[in-house]
């Protein structure tokens, strides 16, 4: 009997060493001077988001990340972005920011809209999905919403013809409709996406919402490889409650985007946990993604108890757009390890912590 195990012993030592599929094989191999630090311009806000940018900045400094923030203060009751916010921003071609309140009526332009017009960010993208640990009604959800973010009912051009009647314009362009499409089948592409649905109004506002769709049938037919589709708006929002994990990637025009992204962040998850960011052919601002709630209220920023999940998430897409993915993978693998563990989760999930608690325990998470 020995005889014969001695043989296969000596076979099994003599095998050669596989790896787990899990574990890495192909390194990333960067540029010379890619380490070097890179400055981020940040943006606190108001509200909750002096909590939530400070939680970013303790976990980076926490994993000695390449990067570095030129703090400015804006505040949503400012007439207008500060000219060195914008030229900070435009130098950093980065930025990180919390919410900023924008007052209802009274003729006040939102910052926000401000921000993505001066650097033309014409590009928003929320990622919403399910988180493990988190339960929601639906699973499978994995949802990316691209939305126009220059023109469309956000164009700000109103104005009262007569008293007692407003006059307010929406204006769609082929030239912002294509360019939209562009990048969002392009994002299809490079992260192997295999949907894009165009939402629309086209039944009603057939010249603008027409020109849209026009806009994306006609890039659509250059990437033969991803699935195309169109849904009415209002249908869409039926959908995304009933059915959303029929969706990929949806493409849409300014304001239908606005409420696709917080219904959709809603049936993932809340919109304290899903990332996102704005971004156009040279500059990128990464935020909270979806806006409901990105300010909270005064009971919560009295508590210190702002949920920093979406904004942790979002720095982990910026340090992606830095080409720093080691960084990012760490930052939102220690995330997920938090939500999953579910001992340190703030009250929009269930839970009584506060922000410096899930800030301790993602730093304790990091690998």
């Amino acid at each position: 009997m020995a005889r014969r195990i001695i043989p296969i012993l000596k076979q099994l030592n003599d095998r050669p060493i596989i790896r787990r599929p899990d574990s890495r094989s192909v390194t990333y191999m960067p540029r010379p001077g890619d380490g070097a630090p890179r400055p981020v311009t940040l943006i606190p806000g108001d509200g909750v988001g002096p909590l939530v940018t400070n939680a970013v900045e303790q976990v980076m400094e926490a994993m000695h990340a390449p990067v570095y923030f030129e703090r400015y203060q804006v505040h949503g009751d400012m007439k207008r972005v500060p000219q060195e916010v914008l030229d900070s921003i435009r130098k950093n071609k980065v930025c990180l920011k919390g919410g900023l309140k924008t007052p209802v009526g009274g003729g006040v332009s939102s910052l926000n809209v401000q921000l993505r017009k001066e650097l033309d960010l014409y590009a928003s993208l929320v990622n919403c999905f399910n988180l493990p640990g988190l339960p929601t009604r639906h699973e499978n959800v994995d949802i990316v919403v691209i939305r126009e973010n220059t023109e469309g009912e956000y164009s700000g051009l109103e104005h009262e013809v007569v008293p007692g009647v407003v006059e307010s314009l929406k204006v769609m362009t082929k030239f912002c409709s294509e360019r939209i499409a562009k990048y969002a089948f392009e994002y299809s592409y490079l992260n192997n996406r295999k949907k894009v649905t165009a939402v629309h109004k086209a039944n009603i506002m057939k010249l603008a919402d027409g020109l849209f769709l026009e806009s994306c049938r006609e890039v659509a037919t250059k990437y033969p490889s991803i699935k195309y589709n169109e849904i009415i708006v209002d249908n869409c929002c039926m959908q995304l409650v009933s059915k959303p994990e029929q969706f990929d990637v949806m493409v849409t025009p300014n304001l239908y985007g606005n409420l696709v992204a917080n219904t959709a962040a809603g049936i993932a998850g809340g919109t304290g946990v899903m990332p996102g960011g704005n971004v156009g052919a040279d500059h990128a601002v990464f935020e909270q993604g979806a806006s409901a709630g990105n300010v909270g209220n005064e009971k919560i920023v009295e508590q210190e108890k702002a949920n920093p999940v979406a904004l942790l998430l979002s720095s982990a897409m910026m340090l992606r757009h830095l080409q720093f993915p080691s960084f990012a993978d760490r930052l939102e693998t220690a995330v997920k390890r938090v939500i999953l563990d579910g001992k340190h989760r703030t009250k929009d999930l269930g839970g009584g912590s506060t922000t410096q608690e899930v800030v301790d325990a993602v730093i304790a998470n990091l690998d």
